[in-house]
């Protein structure tokens, strides 16, 4: 049996909820091989993050060299990157190894809070690694923090769209997670704006929402699928998911990419 590879470039995230481990449930559940490259390790658990080692970038590098050099790499994610010094080796790795399939989720705070991204690399991720993104998958604040401008009204997404597509990926979807009302993103890939719209849901626990959403695009584009259909599909899957989300932990649940397993 051969299946697509798809490759998760992100952090470890200890209770399961979010980075690597929800990325690689997430390509699983969507047919597509996962492997990753543990950018940094996190002691977290669905309340709060209590501790980040980031790894070295030789190391880093090394994890993505080794598994490109075997595996034929269909599509990549990028999640927690942290620093300015691991965006340039990643943004390094990428380009070297030609991965044009590229979905990079700009992760810049925890759900409990934590920041996830030095204010000090926020330039880096604008100028060195939105440029090589097919799909770049900020949320509201996300977007913000990278066009230097507040992000609320329907249209304020709209434009933001058209503002982050200047900074050089194919395409850009706006997530509308953090709007009131239906949960209305944004996807601009220079031709059309289309607006994704799916009913909110109650929950508390949306913990690796993004992280999932983002892989599932990924996944997508492994298996072939343009752009807008490998984002219609992650939507509708990110909305089963958190439909599923799980009760467990005193925080902020995670979302459940395994929605589809059999008991």
């Amino acid at each position: 049996m051969k299946l697509p590879v798809a490759l998760t470039i992100a952090g470890s995230d200890s209770g399961g909820g979010a980075g690597i481990q929800a990325d690689l449930k997430t390509f699983a559940a969507l047919g597509v091989h996962g492997t990753s490259a543990i950018t940094a390790i996190t002691a977290q658990n669905t309340v709060d993050v209590t501790d980040i080692l980031e790894l070295p970038t030789q190391l880093i590098r090394a994890q993505i060299d080794a598994v490109v050099s075997d595996l034929e790499v269909r599509a990549a994610k990028t999640g927690m990157l942290s620093s300015a010094a691991i965006i340039e080796a990643v943004a390094n790795a990428i380009s070297d190894h030609g991965i044009t399939r590229l979905v990079v989720d700009p992760v810049m705070v925890a759900k409990g809070g934590a920041k996830l991204l030095r204010d000090e690399a926020v330039e880096a991720l604008r100028t060195k690694l939105l440029p090589l993104a097919a799909i770049v998958t900020p949320n509201m604040p996300e977007a913000g923090v990278l066009l230097n401008r507040t992000i609320e009204t329907l249209d304020q997404r709209r434009a933001a769209a058209r503002a982050l597509l200047e900074l050089g990926p194919r395409a850009v979807v706006i997530k509308g997670g953090h709007a009131g009302g239906d949960a209305i993103d944004i996807f601009f890939d220079g031709h059309e704006m289309t607006e994704l719209a799916a009913r909110r849901i109650d929950t508390r626990n949306t913990h690796g929402s993004g992280c999932a959403f983002s892989a599932a695009i990924a996944a997508g584009l492994a298996r072939g699928l343009e752009p807008l259909a490998a984002t219609r599909e992650a939507k509708a899957f990110i909305t089963h998911a958190i439909e599923s989300a799980l009760e467990i932990g005193h925080g902020h649940g995670p979302v459940n990419p395994a929605f589809g397993a059999s008991r």
